[in-house]
């Protein structure tokens, strides 16, 4: 009997990407136990530049694209990416059939002393990588100040110690797969910040033509999460979602409709336009692009040309 082709599997080599891709990996080893699966670490554009600001070196992409060409390649069978991470367009010839069930996608606060958002003092230093919690933050708490950071999850909270910062704003869901939900101070609504759009998900890339292994991971696809993220993403790709935006959207499934609610914000926070609508299930698409259409019109599309016109 011929021994089953070994599945492999790429994924960037941060703490996060590999508890992620070791979770798939695991979920894979269970449903197929005969197949071996093998993981290949590749050093993304992201990582080999960790503190280089992400519109400077190719925005969300450099997490992806040379996890991306492996694929192509045909160097791996598949790779588990955080959907946050992901440009609104892939390239030809890959897609994402497999998105798994989500992760909590709300943001956290990480501070010291346990301080709670409103409790921050005047001129409080947070700590984010991200234009859209900085805006956001910015337009419900003014009085603070919004310090860039970059790096890994362990690394940015501990740039609290060492660029002596008040608080760190990061993913929920990234604090809860890394077993370090202990350190969270606060769960921030979602009204006050949107979440990322993706955040919470993985997404599993496969090459289009690759049956076989789309076959073999079939089984983690989590429809509704899949839907909820084709409306987010369809929102993303018609505000141009490249480079880093300061832009947010959450869609969430409930029974026969699927509801997003969507924001638009200024750098300075000033400005914050929002949306929400519904649709059937089968419109996710369409209600992500309509409610993008509706943004542009209230003034988002004047917020993101002088945000373009920034960079």
């Amino acid at each position: 009997m011929a021994q089953p082709r070994t599945i492999k599997v790429g994924s960037r080599g941060s703490a996060l990407a590999l508890t992620q891709t070791k979770w798939v990996v695991d979920r894979i080893k269970e449903q197929h136990p005969g197949v071996p699966v093998e993981i290949v670490i590749i050093k993304t554009t992201g990582d080999k530049l960790p503190n280089a600001p992400l519109c400077e070196i190719g925005g969300k992409g450099v997490f992806v694209k040379e996890i991306e060409e492996a694929l192509l390649r045909k160097e791996v069978d598949l790779a588990v990416h955080s959907l946050k991470d992901m440009p609104a367009e892939i390239p030809d010839g890959l897609d994402i059939p497999v998105v798994p069930l989500r992760e909590d996608p709300r943001d956290v606060l990480v501070s010291r002393g346990g301080k709670r958002l409103d409790k921050l003092p005047k001129g409080a230093r947070i700590g984010t990588g991200s234009l859209r919690r900085g805006c956001q933050l910015k337009h419900w708490f003014p009085h603070v100040e919004i310090v860039p950071i970059r790096g890994n999850l362990d690394t940015r909270i501990r740039k609290l110690e060492t660029e002596n910062l008040d608080a760190v704003v990061v993913a929920l869901a990234g604090m809860n797969r890394m077993g370090i939900s202990e350190k969270i101070t606060q769960i921030i609504p979602g009204d006050i910040i949107v979440p990322e759009i993706g955040q919470g998900a993985l997404g599993l890339e496969l090459r289009r033509d690759d049956a076989e292994t789309a076959k073999l991971v079939a089984f983690l696809d989590d429809p509704e999460t899949r839907i909820a993220v084709q409306a987010e993403r369809a929102f993303l790709k018609c505000l141009g979602g490249g480079c880093q935006l300061p832009i947010a959207a959450r869609a969430q499934v409930n029974e026969d409709a699927v509801s997003i609610v969507a924001v638009v914000a200024s750098l300075d926070g000033k400005t914050l336009i929002k949306d929400q609508a519904a649709a059937g299930l089968q419109h996710a698409e369409s209600l992500g692009k309509r409610t993008a259409q509706r943004i542009l019109k209230k003034g988002g599309k004047e917020i993101l040309d002088s945000v373009y016109g920034c960079k």
